[in-house]
């Protein structure tokens, strides 16, 4: 993947949401500043525009000029504190953002001539703060509205769009999905705990909480905690992979493929052995009812 730093703009009043710190509200036991960050873990520098608060992985924070300057102020914020030649934008309200659009918007940022690129959402709106910009052009614009207006603060970020040339990335309904109001809020929560959504989004945040940057195969989980209860007993199933889960991290030394190497390992030879067990127990029945 291209090189890149994330610029995360965390500040504002928030004010359809009374108030209330919004980059620190939770969805799926995470704050949305969080899920933001694990869509840009990849960044070299990631640095958040906001006030400190606690995140799961390292930021370098800073402010914008003033302080509640909009959008505009704060990305000039953070932009002094990046080295790389393509920028990630993005707010710190989108829950649903996905690792495969960052790297739909650096592909097509990266194509001659452009000058970054955006996120349109699925009623074709731009998204100027879902968005990979080259950094030289960026600070080109920048440096321009200042020039012009004095200071950045309180003008529209289309003063800067406008003016690049940016290609046009179509993001999905939950890539664009953002929260601005308690029912935002409330739909991303719900969204969540969709059945076909609610394993991937649970397992996720359990590795977040962990600090495990692990690939889980979690049909492979599911099979073994299923044959270890079916053959041996109900309970059997949660301690199984506990123990399968020690074992791989004893076996595998770290995170990465050896690791998700010997979780496959560890399961396979307690399916096997779950699997015994039934055996025996048919066996048994067997022998007590000969009929």
């Amino acid at each position: 993947m291209t090189a890149y730093d994330a610029i995360v703009l965390a500040g504002g009043a928030a004010r359809r949401l009374g108030g209330a710190d919004k980059p620190g509200v939770l969805v799926g036991g995470r704050s949305l500043l969080d899920r933001v960050l694990a869509a840009c873990a990849g960044a070299g520098t990631t640095v958040v525009v906001g006030g400190r608060r606690p995140t799961g992985r390292p930021v370098t924070w800073t402010r914008e000029v003033p302080a509640g300057g909009g959008p505009l102020a704060a990305l000039g914020a953070g932009v002094r504190h990046t080295t790389a030649e393509f920028l990630l934008v993005l707010s710190a309200d989108l829950p649903f953002l996905g690792a495969s659009t960052v790297g739909a918007l650096l592909d097509a940022a990266g194509q001659e001539g452009r000058e970054g690129a955006l996120c349109t959402d699925p009623g074709g709106r731009d998204q100027p703060l879902v968005a990979v910009y080259r950094a030289e052009p960026l600070r080109r614009e920048l440096a321009l509205v200042a020039t012009e207006h004095g200071s950045p603060a309180g003008l529209p970020l289309r003063l800067l769009t406008d003016e690049l040339d940016l290609a046009r990335v179509d993001a999905g309904p939950l890539d664009s999905f953002d929260c601005d109001t308690w029912e935002d809020i409330a739909t991303a929560r719900a969204r969540i705990r969709e059945h076909g959504t609610v394993l991937d989004e649970w397992i996720t945040a359990v590795k977040n909480e962990l600090g495990i940057d692990l690939d889980v195969d979690t049909g492979l989980l599911l099979d073994l905690a299923r044959d270890a209860a079916h053959g041996v007993a109900r309970p059997a199933a949660p301690l199984t992979t506990f123990l399968v889960g020690y074992a791989a991290a004893r076996a595998g030394g770290g995170d990465g493929p050896a690791s998700a190497e010997a979780v496959a390992e560890a399961v396979r030879k307690a399916t096997a052995l779950a699997l015994r067990w039934e055996e025996e127990a048919a066996g048994a029945t067997n022998e007590a009812d000969p009929q």
